[in-house]
């Protein structure tokens, strides 16, 4: 029974954020309480433990991932579902690193997020399709390649992301530039990138956060 699953919903748009609880009301669900900002968001949450907090991305004061995150460090008991618009890895990546439990692309039928719930709700994962393909052909690639790096030339990494020289990589880390390019050329070939200068640059600005969770 759909009744017995309370929820709670957090959207930053209000027109949106009724809609989709005139829908899930329709659908016999339990809707127990809503915000507009995470930051109400979250304190609702804890108060009243929802079975499932379905939450948007972006919204102010704290986003969906951090009210995950800031709820987790206190409590287990509510399940997460994002319901969102964004479809880069990024996101993708955060989500998946907190374990959350769904993840719906909101241009989907209502019959998806619908779905999700019911799985979520038997602690079974579910996640749009979009989800699943950037995770399988994007970020577990990636996240192989970054196992490849040694803990030095991920701190490397994570300066050239930040756009610093190899003069002044080797002056922070108290190496020689020489040593700096030789370390990034090496990483190059660990990542198989392509041998154009600024390829290393471009993969770290992309991939950067990923060297966080190795």
């Amino acid at each position: 029974m759909t009744n017995k699953i309370t929820l709670f919903v957090a959207d930053d748009h209000p027109m949106l954020l009724k809609g989709l609880v005139d829908e899930l009301i329709a659908y016999n669900y339990n809707v127990i309480g809503t915000a507009t900002n995470g930051a109400s968001a979250l304190a609702s949450i804890m108060e009243l433990h929802p079975t499932i907090a379905i939450l948007d991305m972006e919204m102010p004061m704290l986003t969906g991932l951090e009210v995950i995150q800031k709820y987790k460090e206190q409590h287990a008991n509510t399940k997460f579902i994002i319901l969102t618009s964004y479809k880069e890895k990024g996101f993708i990546h955060k989500a998946s690193v907190l374990k959350i439990m769904g993840y719906i692309i909101k241009d989907e039928p209502f019959n998806e997020l619908h779905k999700c719930i019911q799985s979520v709700s038997r602690g079974v994962p579910f996640f749009s399709r979009v989800f699943n393909e950037v995770l399988e052909n994007e970020i577990t690639p990636q996240l192989q390649k970054i196992k490849l790096l040694s803990p030095s030339e991920r701190t490397i990494v994570r300066l050239v992301a930040q756009e610093k020289s190899s003069k002044e990589i080797g002056e922070l880390l108290s190496i020689s530039g020489r040593t700096v390019e030789k370390h990034r050329a090496n990483i190059k070939v660990k990542l198989a990138l392509a041998p154009q200068p600024d390829a290393l640059l471009v993969w770290a600005k992309e991939f950067k956060e990923f060297l966080f969770t190795i």
